[in-house]
């Protein structure tokens, strides 16, 4: 009766029916003897997978810790140590990778004292998927290695395989690619031999990666090739999904656009019928490259912005372990992308415009330095400097170069451009960070600004740096009808004005940080 109530709770967890599985753990649990002890604290665990997988990291922290009292009470160090590794694995979705290390050392310890091969090579699997997620892939490499060694003194070759396989991962990340092909080579081996057709694909694609990274381009179409046929027959829409992202790459590395543009299009179409958000990001990212490659600029940056969305998606949800490195790798490509695409569309239309979007950027980003910024938030300032006057795109040029004063309604027409603006990184999804500086950078503190007369602290803090940050450089740069000022002239107009125009804070701190050179080229 009890064993089969687990039975149907551990089928229910496989299907995703999480409420199903708890009722028949729950049901279980009520009638197991106190004295059974190892199955109660096995059955809590059971539960605590349930929550971990539907999200709820609070009630699954409660079930594995009431686990590991369950074991420690009866005295049962196995137990213990399953327990302690169940929490570990809570503390890494968590992003707690340090306290996740502590338990993990602390569960194999226990589980060395007892012999237990199984689970020390579970264990150090786990300790070098931290390793590898804190860029520590040597140490990685090692923990991987001694699971590996474990599991074949057991004689476990599916765990095997998949040690042989990110071990060949990690060395593709250093860059050591005899290695790599050694692993892969054991792995592809291990696996036909095992008839576990997905890790022979799996491994193959992985091949792929390895040949598209040391630009073996004949290899990788040999290597996508091969997995695509295995996934096919499989129906296995995620890792077709996946194999269609490379070979997307591979058509962008290799000078064929348009069958990029369309295994990009597929890749992109599967991972969302998958609901695998990663694939998506990640599909975005590498098409973004694809367009900006092409001079489609615009597109580029809007397939970037989507996969920002989708990559800090995950990351406030913990989907994803690593997803700081991938963060890294997007904030590498998004900030030069959108500096030059940003930069032409707000300066093409008036000569003197040119280099404005980045010497304000530069002056904003320094500014925000001085007082603190940093991080992402350092990251949305500077993007959101360099299109901050996005909407010019929509003034006439006639309007822009105008040598003369403006009239009331050349006026009306200018201002509309922070509207303009807002709206146009809207439909590019800038994430929401960035809009503000677009449409707020001409409020004033005083209130007699445009476009929503907003005053004082009301203006996002972001748009009153780069509000200086642009006026400045407006006052330094030459225009049509009069000469450039100096530095010097610049500030001290501004401090005649400051009091209306600008957070006196923030200008004091400004003009001091100008006044002794304590800016960047």
């Amino acid at each position: 009766m009890i064993d089969g109530l687990i039975e149907s709770g551990r089928d229910a967890q496989r299907t995703g029916a999480w409420d199903e599985a708890l009722a028949h753990y729950e049901s279980a649990l009520q009638l197991i003897d106190a004295e059974d002890a190892a199955k109660k604290a096995s059955v809590l665990r059971s539960m605590g997978a349930v929550y971990r997988d539907r999200g709820d990291l609070e009630s699954a922290e409660a079930k594995y810790e009431a686990s590991r009292v369950c074991a420690e009470e009866a005295n049962l160090p196995g137990e213990v140590a399953s327990a302690l590794t169940a929490q570990a694995t809570v503390e890494i979705l968590r992003g707690n990778l340090e306290q996740a290390a502590e338990l993990f050392l602390k569960a194999r310890e226990v589980a060395e004292e007892l012999g237990d091969d199984r689970l020390v090579a579970m264990i150090d699997q786990n300790l070098g998927v931290i390793s590898n997620i804190q860029g520590n892939v040597a140490v990685a490499l090692l923990s991987y290695r001694s699971a590996l060694d474990r599991y074949r003194r057991i004689q476990d070759s599916a765990s095997a395989l998949r040690a042989l396989n990110n071990m060949g991962m990690a060395h593709v990340d250093l860059a050591e690619w005899a290695a790599a092909e050694t692993c892969f080579g054991e792995a592809g081996e291990l696996a036909s031999s095992l008839g576990d057709s997905m890790m022979v694909g799996t491994v193959e694609l992985n091949r792929a990666e390895l040949h598209l990274k040391r630009r073996r381009f004949e290899a990788a179409q040999e290597s996508c090739d091969r997995s695509v046929q295995i996934f096919h027959r499989l129906r296995a829409r995620r890792a077709t999904a996946e194999a269609y992202k490379f070979y997307g790459i591979l058509y962008r590395e290799t000078g064929r656009p348009d069958q990029s543009d369309t295994h990009f299009a597929l890749s992109l179409g599967m991972a969302e019928a998958c609901q695998n958000r990663l694939l998506q990001a990640e599909t975005q990212m590498e098409w973004a490259l694809l367009h900006l490659e092409e001079e489609r600029k615009q597109e580029g940056v809007l397939y970037l912005n989507r996969a920002l969305k989708l990559f800090r998606d995950l990351k406030a949800s913990r989907e994803v372990l690593d997803i700081e490195r991938r963060l890294t790798r997007l904030r590498e490509l998004y900030l030069p992308a959108v500096q030059g695409w940003g930069s032409h569309v707000t300066e093409a239309k008036d000569p003197f415009q040119v280099g404005h979007a980045a010497r304000v950027a530069e002056y904003a980003t320094n500014l925000a330095r001085e007082v603190g910024i940093e991080g992402w938030d350092l990251t949305w300032l500077r993007i959101g400097a360099y299109i901050h006057d996005l909407g010019n795109m929509a003034v006439p040029s006639e309007v822009l170069g105008k040598s003369d004063v403006l009239n009331e309604s050349e006026r009306e027409l200018m201002q509309v451009h922070t509207l303009m603006g807002d709206s146009m990184a809207k439909q590019l999804d800038f994430p929401d960070e960035v809009r503000p500086i677009v449409r707020s950078h001409h409020e004033q503190w005083a209130g007699t600004g445009y476009p929503d007369k907003l005053a004082g602290e009301k203006i996002p803090f972001p748009a009153r740096i780069v509000s200086i940050a642009d006026v400045y450089d407006a006052l330094t740069s030459p225009r049509s009808f009069r000469d450039a000022y100096t530095a010097g002239d610049a500030l001290k107009i501004m401090e005649k004005e400051a009091d209306r125009m600008f957070d006196p804070q923030l200008f004091s701190t400004f003009r001091d940080m100008m006044l002794r050179g304590g800016f960047e080229r």
